[in-house]
């Protein structure tokens, strides 16, 4: 089983829309589990499902040590939810000052996806847009980080930060954690900025060793209407409309890296 981890510490940068959208390519021949480590509970949204409604969430299985399993939903043809909603904001403020309770606080959700190893072939985990405890545990259980780029002012110094927190989680919890890659997003080709931004991105990726997707997640409506319309991720919606063809090449190029998926 592979844990995959789609993180950035910006928001606003398509991480939510990366990890529906893999899971619907991704559904066709994988049993798929997303875990979502964001209180907005975007990923249920995306799959037509108020996150208000969960009566046990990832916060129950992290906190009270309610069963994962319990809290799963299932969403589409084997892709399966463990979702959050607002009650994830309380993670730190509960287990920070509690230590002797939950032990090293970076482990919990190691722990629980150490439960459901067996019952998927990919766990994707959409995460929160910081550095904070619930970022900390996503990187202390992944095997791999996905990070999306948007190409904006001030976005290397994200970047930095995020390649920062991932190395030194290898280092202090998780030695088989690696990045994937960089997907850039949200790019418009017709901007000066975009292209400018996107090289320098480039070069920095050559420099530090690590890779750059050759595809591109253009600036598209598509996304937020499908979520809006159909209640479905757009690849599941709409797997024939040419917007949705470069999450298509983005997994193309993953799978070219990665013979396991």
């Amino acid at each position: 089983m592979k844990v995959l981890a789609v993180s950035t510490n910006k928001g606003g940068v398509l991480k939510t829309s990366i990890t529906v959208n893999l899971a619907g390519l991704l559904f066709k021949n994988k049993r798929v589990l997303i875990i979502d480590g964001d209180n907005q509970g975007n990923v249920a949204l995306s799959f037509g499902h108020n996150p208000d409604s969960f009566t046990t969430t990832l916060y129950d299985a992290l906190i009270d040590g309610a069963d994962p399993r319990e809290a799963i939903v299932n969403v589409h043809h084997n892709i399966d939810l463990l979702p959050s909603n607002d009650d994830l904001i309380f993670l730190e403020f509960d287990v920070l000052p509690s230590r002797d309770k939950f032990g090293n606080p970076f482990l919990l959700l190691k722990e629980l996806v150490d439960k459901l190893r067996g019952m998927y072939d990919v766990i994707l985990i959409d995460t929160p847009p910081n550095l904070g405890l619930m970022q900390g545990n996503v990187l202390a259980c992944a095997d791999q980080v996905l990070i999306p780029f948007q190409p904006e002012n001030y976005s290397m110094r994200s970047l930095v930060k995020i390649l920062k927190a991932i190395g030194d989680f290898r280092k202090n919890f998780n030695p088989m954690l690696s990045v994937l890659g960089i997907v850039a997003t949200l790019v418009d080709q017709r901007t000066t900025l975009h292209s400018t931004v996107i090289q320098e991105c480039r070069q920095f990726s050559l420099e530090q060793r690590v890779r750059m997707f050759d595809t591109i997640i253009p600036k598209s409506i598509r996304f937020a209407s499908s979520v809006a319309f159909d209640r479905l991720p757009a690849t599941l919606a709409h797997p024939n409309h040419p917007v949705v063809a470069y999450y298509a090449e983005l997994l193309k190029e993953v799978e070219e890296l990665e013979e396991k998926w």
